[in-house]
């Protein structure tokens, strides 16, 4: 299951719609082996397109170091469908490659945001719920 606070839920809808009608992407980042979401990284879409994303791998670079230096790691990396339901694509799955990480989409097809939280690990696609706290 997934825990994570209304403001970072929030956040990451607001950069969905920000991005509209390119997906957006992201992380949030927590203290290595916490399981907890605590810092907000928006990133860019190197692809900016509106059906597939990628982090710029430069500014990807830059973002794990920091986090390693600080003893973090990406507890919920996050992205947006933008015409799609919030479930990952074949394209997804295949560059899913942080087993301990939580894989968030947002929905922004609709006015409501649909948000849906998943674990993939070796090609295995499995949803799980989400607690948000306020």
């Amino acid at each position: 299951m997934l825990t994570i606070g209304q403001e970072l839920v929030d956040a990451m809808v607001a950069h969905a719609r920000a991005d509209h009608p390119d997906e957006a992407c992201g992380i949030i980042a927590g203290a290595e082996g916490s399981d907890v979401p605590e810092r907000f990284i928006p990133m860019i879409n190197a692809e900016r397109s509106p059906t597939f994303y990628r982090f710029d791998s430069a500014e990807q670079l830059e973002v794990w170091r920091e986090m390693d230096r600080v003893d973090e790691e990406p507890v919920v990396i996050y992205h947006s469908h933008t015409a799609t339901e919030a479930y990952p694509s074949r394209t997804d799955v295949s560059y899913a490659s942080e087993p301990n990480a939580h894989y968030v989409l947002v929905s922004t097809r609709d006015d409501d945001a649909e948000i849906r939280s998943y674990r993939i690990v070796d090609g295995v696609v499995t949803e799980e719920p989400i607690e948000i706290r306020s």
